[in-house]
């Protein structure tokens, strides 16, 4: 304990203040980095050596910062020094390799190279400093050779992240270019102000702040890459799902046999199931909502074809209400459900479609007089009904409304979509924002 209070002397607490609030929150992004899923392993690796060269500088300015005397303080001060000025345009180097990992930066580290060894010159001219006896330091006339440099090394980090980026929204860019601002204004602040004993450089301060803030913007970008790979996924296995092998081999079997009985009826049956395959792989593309009378037109002609195959089913049409958006490949699903696992069994099989006005909300109504089916068995439903599954995963995220499924064993299914009313304002505002 008498050790720790000599140790915790004023002097001592003043100098962890400044140290800890900057090195701590460097550690703790290397546990975060860690746990990171989105990052691959080199990604990991380099943003491992950023946080370390932070680390470094940290401690190169507090050794820095305390007053020696003696020619082997001055090598010491000297070696620290030319450390510093080293690996600071490192680190702007190794965020170009997070931004554009595929280049090779060939001159970038050549040039690194260089001013490394120009400031290692310090030891024996003073080309860029050097140190009095009384261990103060001196400028030479290149001095600034690691400031030019991360200068040019900054502008080429904006250069690259706009070029790779640039398609985002404009707001979202102002992360990177205020991370360069703050370096330029810690620049300034060195240069300008004399500050006895400064144990971090406002240089250090502001690229340890820029690596923690330039890994939340990167790690931001590579959330959105991973959400638009999974939703590109997620509309080839819809489509998937909505033209499955047994419904194409049917209804070839159906044209092919009415070739032979009803040649013009075979004819227009073709023309509807080209149609019907064109608007599924239309929906590959199709990342919005769409209007509900398009998804309508897409349901018609599914329908025709399926009573064409099932002289037993009948689709009927109540729509009204047409003043809405809604996720491609929404109702259709729901109709095929109906179909495939209700109401072919039915001597008289039915399906309604009914979509209507209500106070705050339009409604879709999807009806069947099937068999129905026990409504707590949804959640354990396999592949042959991940439509079902698709549609009410989509109305929440993408429309912020909501699906309820009623259903009696026997008698029938009711499904019930609601889309919130004032979702077509703000999604047009969405859309527009987004092309900022």
């Amino acid at each position: 304990m008498h050790v720790l209070r000599q140790l915790l002397n004023q002097e001592n607490i003043n100098y962890l203040s400044m140290v800890f609030p900057v090195a701590l929150p460097l550690i703790g992004m290397g546990f975060v980095v860690a746990m990171d899923s989105f990052l691959s392993p080199k990604q990991k690796t380099v943003f491992y050596m950023i946080f370390t060269l932070a680390l470094c500088l940290i401690i190169q300015n507090s050794i820095s910062s305390q007053q020696f005397d003696g020619q082997q303080s001055i090598l010491l001060q000297t070696a620290i020094s030319a450390f510093g000025y080293s690996i600071r345009p490192v680190c702007l180097a190794l965020f170009l390799l997070i931004v554009d990992p595929d280049r090779k930066y060939l001159l970038e580290w050549i040039l690194i190279a260089s001013n490394a060894v120009l400031y290692a010159t310090a030891f024996f001219s003073p080309l860029t400093f050097y140190y009095l006896e009384n261990g103060v330091w001196v400028a030479g006339p290149f001095r600034d050779a690691c400031l030019y440099l991360s200068i040019f090394l900054f502008g080429e980090l904006v250069y690259r992240i706009v070029r790779k980026y640039g398609k985002i929204r404009k707001r979202e860019m102002l992360v990177p270019l205020f991370c360069v601002l703050i370096i330029a204004c810690s620049v300034l602040l060195d240069y300008s102000l004399v500050i006895v004993k400064q144990v971090v450089s406002f240089l250090t301060i502001a690229i340890v702040t820029s690596s923690l803030l330039f890994y939340i913007w990167i790690h931001l970008q590579f959330v959105r890459e991973h959400e638009e790979d999974l939703k590109a996924r997620q509309r080839i296995q819809i489509m998937v799902s909505q033209i499955q092998p047994h419904f194409l081999y049917n209804t070839l079997s159906t044209i092919q046999a009415m070739c032979v009985t009803d040649p013009m009826g075979a004819k227009d049956t073709i023309e509807k199931f080209g149609i019907y395959l064109r608007q599924n792989i239309d929906s590959l593309s199709q990342a919005e909502l769409i209007p509900v009378q398009k998804e309508l037109e897409h349901t018609h002609i599914y329908a025709e074809i399926e009573m064409v195959r099932h002289e037993n089913v009948m689709v009927e049409f109540n729509t009204p209400d047409l003043g809405f958006s809604l996720p491609t490949l929404t109702i259709q699903p729901l109709v095929e459900n109906a179909i495939r696992h209700g109401v072919r069994i039915r001597e008289n099989g039915l399906v309604t479609v009914r979509t209507r006005k209500k106070e705050g909300y339009h409604e879709i109504v999807v009806e069947d007089n099937g068999k129905g089916f026990d409504t707590g068995l949804i959640a354990h439903f396999d592949e042959e009904h991940i439509g079902l599954k698709n549609v009410r995963e989509r109305i929440e995220k993408l429309c912020g409304g909501s699906m309820h499924i009623e259903s009696c064993i026997g008698e029938g299914t009711v499904i019930t979509i609601h889309i919130p009313e004032r979702l077509r304002k703000e999604r047009r505002g969405g859309l527009e924002g987004g092309l900022e």
